[in-house]
């Protein structure tokens, strides 16, 4: 099962659940953070790095001696990543989204295929949890192609394990990368008019992806009710909500996981696996559409 967990923007405790999640689970768990930009679920987990992988995509190499200098390669990227000049080509690889186009394009069969590394992947452990990240290099535009490596890799060692991805906040390509091929979404939100305005966003992302999602509400007391009034009438199930704690947050600032900290948050994270689940239970056996739940639901959670 692959169950992730996503945000429509940062900050709302996204990462938080995630690793307290795959800390809980009384199971072999694969977390995937997907957030290449900017993974820190390492500083909670604190694995033990077992193999470091550059990552490289494809980029055209065009060979002098065969090219006719026709400009079909040019014409047919969308991406500016190939120039054609009067006696000369130039590739700008940064450019190049690896489609392969070019190569096709080209009568003369001139282009063929160099690689550039755009990051590196980590694999480690923490008992029974497998990590695996990925760290995009500075200054890359493209993510995606890291967070499929990722993906991939997660899946190859899961061996039936529970597959958990940390996504990347927003609703933009990376996120769509993470997000594919997903059981099941959990949303990670707060009750603020940010909060709830990038969720509306994130809700309609994942719906349109046809995958099934829930809400966790983070700081549910400190805000208003319109976040569970979308819920309603969006019919998204409420899987959990969790009160503002400053002693939670002095925890969470120190790199503590909570669920070794506080034993209320193992029962908590166990309970919202388990709310998962039953979604799950009832989208499968067609009860419910998919990516929609017949009534708002609530997990009763104390803290």
């Amino acid at each position: 099962m692959i169950v992730a967990i996503a945000s429509g923007k940062g900050g709302t405790g996204k990462t938080t659940v995630a690793c307290n999640l795959a800390a809980a689970l009384q199971c072999p768990v694969v977390l995937a953070d997907c957030d290449v930009e900017e993974p820190n679920a390492h500083l909670f987990l604190q694995p033990q790095w077992d193999v470091v992988t550059p990552i490289t995509v494809d980029v055209p190499v065009v060979d002098a001696q065969k090219c006719t200098l026709c400009g079909a390669c040019q014409d047919l990227c969308q991406f500016k990543a190939i120039a054609v000049l009067p006696e000369t080509v130039l590739t700008f690889p940064e450019l190049c989204h690896s489609c392969g186009g070019c190569a096709w394009a080209c009568p003369a069969k001139a282009i063929s295929w160099g690689s550039r590394q755009i990051g590196e992947r980590r694999a480690g452990r923490r008992g029974p949890i497998r990590l695996v990240d990925g760290i995009l290099r500075i200054g890359e535009a493209m993510a995606p192609p890291l967070i499929r490596n990722v993906r991939r890799a997660a899946a190859d060692i899961s061996e039936g394990a529970v597959i958990l991805v940390d996504a990347p906040p927003g609703t933009s390509c990376p996120v769509v990368a993470s997000l594919w091929g997903a059981d099941y979404v959990v949303l990670v939100t707060e009750p603020t008019p940010f909060g709830l305005n990038d969720l509306a966003l994130a809700v309609a992302a994942v719906k349109k992806m046809g995958i099934p999602c829930g809400l966790v509400v983070n700081r549910c007391d400190l805000g208003d009710n319109r976040t569970h009034a979308f819920a309603h009438r969006e019919s998204l199930p409420i899987l959990l909500e969790i009160p503002f704690d400053r002693k939670v947050a002095e925890a969470y600032a120190q790199g503590h996981l909570l669920v070794e900290v506080f034993p209320e948050w193992k029962h908590m994270m166990r309970r919202l696996y388990d709310a998962v689940v039953r979604e799950l239970k009832q989208t499968s056996s067609g009860a419910v559409p998919k990516g929609r739940a017949s009534t708002p639901r609530t997990c009763e959670v104390s803290v």
